[in-house]
């Protein structure tokens, strides 16, 4: 299968942020810092009234990227149905010009592990893998692009790298990647990675948006907990594949201890800086 999501058809966005409430009032007041929202799609699925005005009062504003989280594309027993449909109607709603998921599982036998899992890079994941990106984008008719994680254990059993996988998935489901490349620094660092060979390695051509942030250390291990502010690594990653790819997007994601929107503002400001000089 070709890549079917064709990048170079899709808007450019520019620089944005992941939606967190607790700067929603900040967000309107730097309005023009902010070029699009991620919006994580969990949150809006069973809000109730007030996720709902939210979601229509950023709407008005501001173009949405819905990010899923819970879909588990990796599970070997196939999608829940009555999950895909609610995640449908969200897209349908956003009417955003993609949205994304994640290269892991959420769920087995049923389960709900609690967490983003890695996926073993054989070829029997990457079959059910692109068998459950094939059902989903059967339901949600925008391009999908495909999220990269961090992951503390290596499954085992590996047939392939990580970016063969990745190039594979992309080659047979004709998805775009969401590239995270804070989980790359962390990776590189936690797994002992050369991080040049994996860019190298990597489809850069079909790389749609790009997530980026700060973690901490806890002890001799990188933690991916979009907990600081970006370190030098990291920008460093971010511009070589904004030169290298056909980006068009740029999210700054931001969860834990979430400082005075101003030091957001000049991550953003940054970002914007290395994107307009790529895409001058």
């Amino acid at each position: 299968m070709t890549i079917t999501t064709d990048i170079k058809q899709l808007p450019r966005l520019g620089v944005g942020i992941g939606y967190r409430h607790p700067f929603k009032g900040d967000l309107f007041l730097n309005r023009s810092a902010v070029d699009f929202l991620e919006i994580t799609a969990d949150h809006f699925l069973d809000g109730g009234p007030q996720a709902q005005a939210d979601l229509q009062l950023l709407a008005e504003h501001f173009t949405l990227i819905p990010h899923g989280l819970c879909l588990s594309l990796g599970s070997a027993e196939g999608l829940n149905e009555e999950y895909l449909q609610r995640l449908a109607n969200l897209v349908q709603q956003v009417d955003p010009p993609w949205w994304s998921e994640h290269i892991a599982f959420t769920q087995a036998g049923g389960v709900d592990i609690g967490h983003l899992t890695p996926l073993p890079f054989t070829h029997e994941a990457l079959d059910a893998f692109c068998e459950n990106v094939r059902r989903a984008t059967s339901v949600i008719e925008r391009p999908l692009i495909l999220e990269n994680i961090t992951y503390h254990m290596k499954m085992p059993g590996a047939e392939m790298t990580e970016p063969e996988f990745l190039r594979a998935i992309v080659e047979r489901t004709g998805c775009g990647l969401l590239l995270d490349v804070t989980n790359l620094y962390t990776n590189a660092v936690n797994h002992g990675y050369d991080l040049e060979d994996v860019l190298d390695a990597l489809p850069l051509d079909a790389v749609v948006q790009l997530h980026f942030v700060g973690g901490h250390w806890d002890g001799d291990v990188l933690i991916d907990s979009h907990s600081s502010a970006t370190p030098p690594e990291v920008w460093s990653v971010l511009q070589q594949v904004v030169e290298r790819g056909n980006v068009k997007g740029v999210i700054l994601e931001r969860d834990e201890h979430i400082p005075p929107f101003a030091e957001l503002r000049d991550e953003l400001d940054k970002a914007k800086a290395i994107c307009n000089r790529a895409w001058s």
